[in-house]
């Protein structure tokens, strides 16, 4: 479908910092969506790690509060995921995800790994 694209994953050292990206189609970019970031690690469910809601509101899975913030420019309808202070336990593909219209898109996902 491509409606979302998504980029900026690597691999990175205890304490380092990512910044995902995801393009978001414009057709799906809109106020009344929502938008989130999940993560998948090996052997473990999918997880939410930060979203916004329909009212714009920014949620945080705890683990990751206070070190990951969750953007979005509308000029370019583009989400992104700044990641600081990353650990190894944040090792995951990571997913965009856009809730709209009672559809739900994912992004094809993209892998972050923390090791020294």
């Amino acid at each position: 479908q491509g409606q979302l694209a998504e980029s900026g994953g690597g691999s990175v050292q205890p304490g380092g910092s990512l910044r995902l990206s995801c393009g978001i189609s414009q057709s799906i970019f809109s106020r009344h969506a929502t938008m989130a970031w999940y993560r998948q690690a090996p052997g473990k469910e999918r997880e939410l790690v930060a979203s916004f809601t329909t009212g714009g509101a920014r949620t945080y899975v705890d683990s990751v509060k206070g070190r990951f913030t969750i953007s979005r420019d509308t000029l370019v309808n583009t989400m992104y995921l700044q990641m600081n202070s990353l650990k190894p336990e944040d090792t995951a593909v990571y997913y965009c995800h856009v809730q709209y219209g009672g559809s739900s898109y994912w992004g094809q996902g993209t892998q972050v790994t923390v090791s020294s």
